[in-house]
């Protein structure tokens, strides 16, 4: 039975959604995407009898194809959509009933055949997050395990009784092996002719003695470390899975002798790439950043030669002077003595400068940022505001890492440097980045100085919320960011927004519930 057929069980938009999860890696993704939509046009759309659909009993051929059975509907449908519609139902099962998905679970692990591996990893990892009896099932199958067993034995090392080579890298227990038994099993694993390049440690030194037999190892996976290394694989951002199993198909059980690499010559030093000028005054920057002394106006001559170098070879003097480990002391007469360059320095210089000083210090936070940092940060960001954008501002907001400490210093830089241009642009970088109780405190602080939104960035902004809310059901931080966009940008609100925010506040359960829906009650359309 073609997938044409099958679909024709389903109403328009169900229909629509189910044609998404088709389009193979990217299904689970384009079915999100789809889905937010018809969400955000009808609030009250469910999937319920989608669902209830997929778990029907189909009359079709046994596989002997003599004789009829019955299979669920969902099971008809190729693997593929099998594996996005699991993905897919991971990233929104909060707005779907527990007992519909638990029931097309139960569906796709039925079968008289073995589900697709893929599959059933996918199917187990829901359950462990509906809290649904099955979860505790391993995430790995014997084939797989297997699998990992002898592709194992193919990477082993050879040594003592210390792991060595892509032992020590894979972490297993190592047993050392007669040799006769080890060739005889190794003559199962390899082909003959790859006997030879199976027996090299690439990490040890040569033996003097040629004729000197060597020991071989074996590597014993353990099933507990495999599932625990293989467990994390699953659901790694939302369909990101789906590309790690096409990653591992392509393990064919050979592995290719190594190829002799022509000797390379002797790397050039760092410095070799740097003007003359500028390869003398690295000895005079350094005895500055170690110094205790107070800087003078000698000491901004010094870092001239900063305006004579290109991006590239900016990059090389800040590795060569170690930036990133200025000590924080050190930052309020570095920053001094950059400021008080003329000419100023250009866009590139100053981002790949702000980077390199700031930046690692910045993500490493666990704490307030010190007076030293936050004296620094604000500086160049008065200076820079645009490199410090692009370099610092930018990079802690789109990579997860914003603390409550890299939130504090983004809120002073809000609120002391940033003019509403740069402002602007950095509400653009927290729609591209991962949102967290961090990140939802540096939006309210943007909202709260009453941004320029054009009807474009207000539209995506209400997407992501739609995304987003799920996550932030139980959050206060979210709730009374909510409650800034109802009040401050009710004017922005087209009938479109309000079906997408109606949707956002459905999931919400903090107090300030009835409050955000009556705040969104009051905005009215002309």
């Amino acid at each position: 039975m073609d997938t044409n057929t099958l679909l024709l069980r389903f109403d328009g938009r169900s229909r629509l959604l189910l044609r998404s999860l088709l389009l193979g890696a990217t299904g689970a993704r384009r079915g999100l995407w789809v889905f937010q939509r018809q969400r955000r046009s009808d609030p009250d759309f469910c999937l319920h009898n989608c669902l209830e659909t997929l778990c029907q009993q189909e009359i079709c051929p046994n596989s002997d194809a003599q004789t009829l059975t019955t299979k669920p509907l969902v099971c008809l449908f190729p693997v593929a959509f099998q594996r996005s519609l699991v993905s897919f139902l991971h990233l929104t099962h909060p707005l779907h009933s527990r007992t519909s998905v638990l029931c097309l679970l139960d569906c796709l692990s039925q079968g008289e055949h073995a589900p697709n591996p893929w599959v059933s990893a996918l199917v187990v990892q829901l359950r462990r997050d509906l809290g649904a009896p099955g979860g505790k099932e391993p995430l790995i199958t014997p084939q797989c395990r297997e699998r990992l067993r002898v592709l194992c034995e193919r990477l082993r090392g050879s040594g003592g009784d210390q792991a060595t080579g892509w032992a020590s890298c894979l972490g297993g227990p190592i047993e050392p092996q007669p040799a006769s038994s080890s060739q005889s099993g190794l003559d199962d694993v390899v082909p003959q002719r790859k006997r030879k390049s199976s027996c090299v440690d690439l990490d040890s030194e040569p033996e003097e003695d040629s004729g000197q037999q060597r020991k071989r190892m074996k590597i014993s996976l353990s099933p507990v470390d495999t599932e625990r290394r293989c467990s994390s694989m699953v659901y790694a951002v939302g369909t990101e899975g789906l590309k790690d199993e096409m990653e591992t198909d392509r393990v064919d059980g050979v592995i290719p002798e190594p190829a002799v690499e022509p000797q390379q010559p002797a790397a050039e030093s760092p410095s070799d790439a740097l003007p003359e000028q500028v390869q003398a005054s690295i000895p005079q920057i350094k005895e500055l950043l170690e110094s205790e002394v107070e800087w003078d106006q000698s000491s901004v001559d010094v870092f001239k030669v900063l305006n004579d170098c290109d991006p590239s070879q900016v990059e090389v003097l800040c590795r060569m002077l170690s930036l990133s480990e200025t000590p924080e002391q050190t930052l309020p007469q570095l920053c001094s003595c950059l400021l008080d360059l003329s000419p100023d320095l250009s866009h590139s210089t100053a981002v790949t400068l702000i980077k390199s000083i700031l930046l690692g210090k910045v993500l490493s936070l666990s704490e307030p940022a010190s007076r030293c940092l936050v004296m620094a940060v604000t500086s160049l960001c008065s200076r820079y505001p645009r490199p410090t954008c692009h370099a610092l501002i930018g990079p802690v907001l789109e990579e997860g890492q914003t603390g409550s400490a890299q939130a504090e210093l983004l809120i002073r830089l809000i609120e002391d440097c940033l003019d509403p241009h740069y402002r602007l642009l950095m509400f653009q970088m927290t729609l591209k980045g991962i949102w967290c109780e961090g990140v939802l405190s540096v939006i309210h602080a943007l909202l709260d100085k009453k941004l320029e939104l054009n009807e474009e960035l207000f539209t995506l902004f209400t997407d992501q919320l739609s995304s987003q809310a799920p996550h932030f059901t139980k959050s206060m931080k979210f709730a009374k960011m909510m409650l800034t966009v109802l009040t401050k940008y009710n004017t922005h609100v087209t009938m479109a927004h309000k079906h997408t925010l109606s949707c956002c506040l459905s999931s919400n359960e903090t107090f300030l519930k009835k409050s955000l829906q009556a705040a969104l009650k009051r905005i009215k359309h002309s």
